[in-house]
């Protein structure tokens, strides 16, 4: 009895040494991860990259603000901790009512220095709200503790909204930023240090290529003075003074920014121009893409009774839920021309035009629409994650943007001839037919867009995993400081070398009045020397 009652704890050892390192092999090791995120989009993206570090063990804590599709119900290897509230907002919806409205009907209408501007008062006037949910976390006191007490590893940010990176700073603990850019790049440039070389680095919204000619780049110049100098996403003076407060000693938002331990950049060399950036600078673009699954049977059967002409995926994204009646009218009108079938996201009133080949969708599956063999083409509003799954399943696009990155990513696919782009505010019905007849039929639109997907599959290490990789990095080595560059601790003077430029300069002007007096001193004495002789 002895022996069995030894062996038996034997095997139970053995069996809790095998669940050990079958734990160990899983994860590695299994952290803490504290999320700071933002709305729609921003968080289909994010939550990959959660879910995925959730799958290796770690535990994912995500700090919720009112929101529309920051779903906790959902269920998902993450936790959520709502973020008790101490004053008063606008609900989500009416925020994204506002936005919706200014890309449909307002931002479409204005040229690119007004449209740009009037985004900017946008984002000046949810500063309270940003504020509000700001204070609700660093002036709580006990929610503070809590968050202190859970000894959190990273802190993973969105930067859309504030204040992610000074509950970082506060809390002691690194920080990795996930985010496509900001408005004319300031953070990445100013904050981050990224160079920005004017001469082939179109600025954000510009709709420039990095082939620029004499004027562009003037055009490129003027726009990223207006964005330094004049159009700002965030009201800096308050923000710095906010960090200020908070921290108790003279600081700025950007400084603060400046410690993130690396940037994750939603974008890839397949949508973006040749540039230079730093070692804490990844390129994750398509994080979120995955192989097609089979669509809902009645979908599919749609899909198929297109023959041979296929069928287009038409969607303007999560927040445009509706047109105006004529611009819907306009747009079913020309959709009924093609000979494809065509899947429409759209929950506004039937358009009077429909035309028997558009069925209408509330909601539609669309990566695996995209990876559909029968899909010929993607009429999309520009946004990032749906232009990456195009890319993924070398779907050519037509590109109707409206706001925000939606411009510069379609510019950035018609000049790799994946797209065409029309706008929404201008466009007639022959102007969309033309673009989507052209995407369909002429063969250089697809042969760019499966270019462009050979390039997104052909990478060393998979998006997604990179991101994940780099975030674990952080943890493991409590920080990445050494992969940042030293201009953060130079000032503006020094980093440029103004101050060895006149150095060398004063060198220079020194040397020069010496020589000067002496070549003076000199003639001096050879004039009176001359005249002496002359008197002899």
């Amino acid at each position: 009895t002895s022996y069995g009652m030894h062996n038996m704890v034997s095997e139970k050892c053995v069996a809790a040494f095998f669940l050990l390192q079958l734990c160990w092999a899983g994860c590695g090791f299994c952290s803490k991860v504290l999320v700071w995120p933002c709305d729609m989009s921003h968080w289909l993206n994010l939550k990959t990259i959660l879910e995925e570090l959730g799958a290796r063990g770690h535990e994912v804590t995500v700090l919720k603000y009112p929101s529309i599709i920051i779903d906790q119900s959902k269920r998902i290897p993450l936790h959520f901790e709502n973020i008790p509230l101490l004053y008063e907002i606008e609900t989500a919806e009416n925020r994204l009512n506002e936005i919706a409205n200014l890309a449909v009907n307002v931002i479409p209408n204005l040229s690119l220095w007004e449209a740009a501007k009037t985004l900017q008062d946008f984002f000046l006037q949810v500063t309270g709200d940003f504020e509000s949910i700001c204070r609700s976390v660093l002036y709580n006191q006990k929610f503070m503790d809590k968050l202190r007490d859970a000894q959190y590893d990273v802190v993973v940010i969105d930067p859309v909204v504030p204040c992610g990176e000074l509950v970082a700073e506060v809390l002691q603990i690194p920080f990795v930023y996930t985010l496509r850019f900001s408005m004319g790049y300031y953070m990445e440039k100013h904050c981050g240090q990224l160079p920005i070389p004017l001469s082939y680095v179109p600025v954000v919204m510009s709709e420039l290529t990095d082939n620029m000619t004499f004027t562009e780049r003037v055009k490129n110049m003027m726009f990223s003075l207006l964005f330094e100098y004049w159009l700002q996403q965030y009201d800096f003076a308050f923000w710095d003074q906010f960090y200020s407060e908070t921290l108790g000693r003279p600081t700025t938002f950007c400084k603060t920014v400046g410690k993130a331990d690396i940037w994750l950049i939603r974008t890839y060399w397949d949508v973006e121009f040749p540039r230079p950036y730093l070692p804490n600078f990844e390129f994750v673009g398509g994080l979120h893409c995955k192989p097609a699954k089979p669509l809902p049977k009645e979908m599919e059967e749609f899909v198929q009774s297109s023959g041979e002409h296929g069928v287009v995926v038409f969607s303007l994204g999560s927040m445009v839920k509706n047109l105006t009646e004529e611009k819907a009218n306009l747009i079913a009108s020309v959709l009924a021309q093609i000979p494809q079938k065509v899947l429409w996201r759209y929950s506004g009133k039937k358009p009077a035009t429909l035309g028997s080949n558009t069925r209408l969708f509330n909601w539609i599956p669309q990566n695996d629409l995209l990876g559909h063999p029968k899909t010929k083409a993607f009429i999309t509003h520009g946004g990032t994650n749906g232009i990456y799954e195009a890319i993924y399943h070398g779907v050519p696009m037509v590109g109707v943007p409206m706001l925000g990155d939606q411009p510069h990513n379609i510019a950035h696919m018609e000049a790799k001839g994946a797209a065409l782009k029309v706008s929404i505010s201008t466009m007639t019905s022959t102007d969309l037919l033309s673009a989507v007849r052209a995407v369909i039929n002429e063969p250089s639109y697809k042969e760019n867009a499966m270019r462009l997907s050979r390039i997104h599959h052909d990478q060393p290490v998979k998006p997604l995993d990179r991101a994940v990789f780099w975030i674990e990095f952080v943890m493991r080595h409590k920080g990445a400081k050494h992969l940042r560059v030293a201009a953060h601790d130079l000032s503006w003077v020094q980093y440029h070398s103004l101050d060895v430029l006149g150095f060398l300069l004063a060198c220079v002007l020194t040397v020069m009045f010496i020589l000067k007096k002496c070549c003076l001193f000199c003639c001096q004495k050879l004039t009176k020397a001359g005249r002496k002789k002359k008197g002899e």
